[in-house]
């Protein structure tokens, strides 16, 4: 189950992730080097958890809440983070379009206006007598998936077993073109992978270890299609 249940929680182990990533960015671009590895960490959390976060809020929160300046308010705050990202995104495709010392603006405004954001967020979202719930809470997935699922290897015995074709198949999602990812596991993901291909043709599976102890496949996002 997850821990997050309140919106306040939920915006604090997200800001924690962004800022940690940030940092690092941070503290390569002030040694006038450009931060390209991460860089391109802290672009992949943000169009993975803070868009689908900003996305989850629209759709699960904002529809309990009366139509009012200050919501309106935090939904030109998510236009203006959606923007924000998709300009480092770009900057981590096109190494050395913009400066070192560019890219740190635009990390620490980044920063500045996120923090902002949810401290406003929190406030207007406020369920009578307490904090709003987290969108994880209401069925969203939970950003402590994502540290989870990263990285060329997963390990399926860390991931909620009734949310586990969910968990994957966001990650199947964020993988480009041509890219592997391999499902371990201590039996057979057999029925998962069958999941995850159910209605469509984009990705492969190949066994690599067949138990009894371990189980490997590999999962490819097959070019041309």
């Amino acid at each position: 189950m997850d821990t997050q249940t309140t919106l306040p929680m939920e915006h604090a182990h997200l800001l924690t992730q962004v800022t940690g990533r940030a940092h690092d960015v941070l503290r390569i671009a002030a040694q006038d080097r450009w931060p390209g590895r991460e860089l391109t960490a802290l672009a992949g959390y943000l169009r993975a958890e803070l868009i689908r976060q900003v996305t989850d809020e629209e759709r699960l929160l904002f529809p309990a809440h009366e139509a009012t300046p200050e919501l309106s308010r935090l939904a030109r705050d998510h236009a203006r983070l959606r923007a924000c990202v998709d300009t480092l995104a770009a900057a981590a495709r096109e190494r050395g379009a913009r400066s070192p010392a560019q890219i740190a603006t635009t990390v620490r405004d980044l920063l500045t206006q996120l923090g902002d954001h949810l401290a406003t967020e929190q406030a207007v979202l406020a369920a009578p007598g307490g904090p709003a719930s987290s969108t994880s809470a209401l069925g969203a997935c939970p950003h402590r998936w994502y540290p989870l699922t990263e990285g060329p290897a997963v390990d399926l015995d860390a991931l909620p077993a009734d949310r586990l074709t969910e968990a994957i198949g966001d990650r199947l999602h964020r993988l480009s073109r041509g890219e592997q990812l391999d499902l371990c596991s201590s039996t057979d993901p057999g029925d998962l992978c069958d999941a995850l291909a159910a209605g469509h043709d984009d990705y492969g599976f190949t066994y690599l270890a067949c138990g009894p102890g371990l189980w490997r496949v590999r999962v490819t996002h097959r070019l041309g299609r």
